[in-house]
């Protein structure tokens, strides 16, 4: 017996592209729910991202603080940026670690999640990695990635996504996955 029931897929009869360029796609599909009411569904495709999750030897977590003016808030982030063409995810995220604040990851990698934030309607892939140790070796390339660069204890950090203070999935995801796994043994 199939996990995946073929009665429930959604069959796409087609779709149209309404807006794209480099950071955004936009397509509306004509689309047919098990119901039959067959209707066109709006689709955003953003680039595939790679997070980093970067940890120090006093159970710190490397974050950035800035602000996000489509939302109009300030809060904390992971790293992380777009996969580029060709491009393995755990490198990106490396390499997004080291351009944005200055320290590289150290070791291999460990996959945390791969996820899709909002299935619905986007379609944005995200992979996470930790890192558990990194060394500095610069300044940030970019200045305006980040206000400010922060060590904090991931212990306050489930206080942190609490109170609204760390901005997006990509950074709440690997977070709240690594201290739920964290605490279950399983990291």
């Amino acid at each position: 017996m199939s996990d995946y029931p073929e009665e429930l897929k959604w069959n796409i009869h087609g779709e149209r592209e309404i807006y794209d360029n480099y950071w955004i796609k936009l397509k509306l599909v004509d689309v047919e729910p098990p119901d039959g009411n067959r209707f066109e569904h709006h689709v955003v495709t953003l680039h595939h991202v790679a997070v980093a999750l970067l940890l120090n030897d006093r159970e710190e977590v490397l974050t950035l603080w800035r602000y996000r003016f489509a939302v109009d808030q300030w809060g904390y982030e992971l790293i992380g940026g777009l996969v580029e063409e060709g491009e393995d995810p755990a490198v990106t995220a490396a390499r997004e670690a080291e351009e944005e604040t200055g320290w590289r990851p150290v070791g291999e990698p460990e996959h945390l999640a791969s996820f899709q934030p909002l299935p619905g309607m986007v379609d944005a892939p995200v992979n996470a990695y930790i890192w558990r140790q990194a060394e500095k070796v610069g300044e940030p390339t970019d200045a305006e990635e980040a206000a400010r660069i922060e060590w904090i204890p991931i212990n306050r950090m489930l206080e942190l996504v609490k109170r609204g203070e760390v901005l997006g999935s990509g950074a709440i995801v690997p977070l709240l996955f690594y201290l739920a796994s964290r605490n279950s043994g399983t990291t």
